[in-house]
């Protein structure tokens, strides 16, 4: 699952979600991939704003609920990723979504 680029491109980080769903949620088995400038070994990991002990990896599978963002030096902090533990949850693709696309929504029970 692919997140947006933002309008500079390749200079800033992202953050790709597998399953690509958001709220991204636990049970799933979510995998958390890097995306930006330099090497995998200069990534730097935050969980709710705290470094994360997954630094130099440039992907993990989750095995806690919060919200997650990497940093490149190259390309800086990417948006955050809440990924929660929660059920029901309605989640809707992480693709980028323009005014007048067909909209899908999930309901997890």
């Amino acid at each position: 699952g692919w997140c947006p680029l933002s309008s500079t491109g390749a200079q800033t980080t992202q953050l790709l979600v597998e399953p690509p769903w958001r709220p991204a949620v636990l049970w799933d088995r979510v995998t958390l991939t890097c995306q930006g400038l330099g090497t995998a070994s200069a990534t730097t990991w935050y969980k709710d704003g705290q470094r994360w002990g997954q630094e130099g990896l440039n992907n993990f599978t989750v095995t806690e609920s919060g919200t997650y963002t990497c940093d490149r030096p190259g390309s800086g902090l990417s948006p955050p990723v809440h990924v929660v533990n929660a059920t029901p949850v309605l989640q809707v693709s992480a693709q980028t979504l323009l005014e007048g696309d067909l909209l899908t929504l999930q309901c997890r029970v």
